[in-house]
């Protein structure tokens, strides 16, 4: 079995693994990224086709790179996937692809031993950049029950209409993706949007007074909706276990394409496998997206992190059970920001020199050479 030796092991190489390689190089740190993708940014190519940032490209840029073109439009998916793979090339990152880790396995001396197939990485440091809620969809049990006519699919798994039946179309969940899905869905069908409601930025994001607004909305999100302030910590509960304020489509919208808009859940099925909501309506579709969040699943990590709402035990991406354990790009890490690119680099600063103090001072591990033995 080959042994590879590096002092920090960054897990998925996406805007949050980036982000905390380009801080560890500058304090001179080594690092290595790895990710079992093709190409840096796939899973930004693997959303919907309509997808784009809620925060225009002004605010959008990474530690060092600002992102490319009208600082003032919001770019779509293509763009974030195409200026991460231009990221990593220019600021010279240390990027394994293809190179998916199994497990995960704290040493008995305090390292940790990452297994890769029929290699594996040791190292002092790891940090875990997965993704903002670090596991796979999440779809309800209900599903199973929906007549087998009805094509379902996840959100992560909805790329455009030519996806679909023809006819009416569910989809559940009225966070983020559920509104901009539903939207999309109702310009040539019938179109249901159900869930609670999440709140919405009551500004249109296309308009004037949005261009005046977004820095006051980006300090916010910095630093108001922080885990220091009450405020913070309250919303903190609603995005990670039921979904954020909607932003760019609002319920007006909706309703000017047809989509009906219904603030009930699914709850039932009826006889004849239709979903049925809690106020006992039937809704007859040929389709349902279930835009419903995801499951947190660290399994892979062979040590006891997690609380018991599945979220890993940690402040500011610090595990302090596990010495030597990070996180990166968690939803609310810090504040509203860490899950979207304005705030992913504070975060992964922090990371950086909490690992860099971690390597030199008398009781952190020392510095460990790359290579192969």
């Amino acid at each position: 079995m080959n042994t590879q030796q590096v002092e920090t092991l960054i897990i998925g190489a996406g805007q949050a693994g980036l982000s905390t390689a380009y801080h560890l190089r500058r304090l001179g740190r080594e690092c290595l990224v790895v990710d079992g993708s093709d190409r840096v940014g796939d899973h930004w190519r693997g959303h919907y086709d309509s997808l784009k940032l809620y925060s225009p490209a002004k605010f959008d840029g990474l530690p060092g790179m600002a992102f490319p073109g009208d600082p003032w439009h919001f770019p779509g998916k293509d763009e974030v996937a195409d200026f991460l793979e231009q990221y990593a090339l220019e600021m010279d990152l240390p990027v394994r692809l293809q190179t998916r880790v199994d497990r995960l396995v704290p040493g008995t001396d305090g390292r940790f031993i990452a297994h890769l197939g029929h290699a594996r990485i040791e190292c002092d440091n790891v940090v875990v950049a997965t993704g903002t809620f670090g596991g796979g969809p999440r779809v309800p049990d209900i599903a199973l029950s929906l007549d087998s006519s009805i094509r379902q699919l996840h959100s992560t798994e909805y790329k455009n209409a030519t996806q679909l039946q023809p006819g009416a179309v569910l989809v559940v969940g009225a966070s983020h993706s559920g509104y901009d899905i539903a939207y999309e869905l109702a310009v040539d069908r019938p179109t249901f949007l159900v869930g609670p409601d999440r709140g919405n930025i009551p500004l249109e994001w296309d308009s004037g007074a949005l261009k005046m607004a977004m820095p006051v909305i980006v300090f916010v999100w910095r630093h108001v909706l922080t885990r220091r302030t009450p405020l913070g910590r309250k919303e903190m509960q609603k995005a990670r276990h039921h979904g954020a304020p909607t932003v760019r489509v609002k319920p007006h919208h909706l309703a000017e394409r047809g989509a009906e808009r219904i603030e009930h859940k699914v709850t039932g099925v009826s006889a004849d496998g239709m979903p049925v909501l809690d106020d006992g309506r039937v809704l007859e579709v040929a389709n349902v997206i279930w835009a419903t969040g995801f499951q947190q699943d660290f399994s892979w990590i062979e040590a006891p992190i997690t609380g018991e709402d599945g979220w890993p035990r940690e402040y500011r991406g610090v595990v302090d059970d596990l010495p030597g354990l990070y996180f990166c790009g968690l939803s609310f890490q810090y504040a509203f920001s860490s899950m979207v690119l304005p705030g992913v680099g504070r975060d992964a600063a922090f990371v950086a020199r909490k690992i860099d103090q971690r390597a030199t001072t008398p009781s952190g591990r020392p510095v460990v050479e790359s290579g192969i033995v």
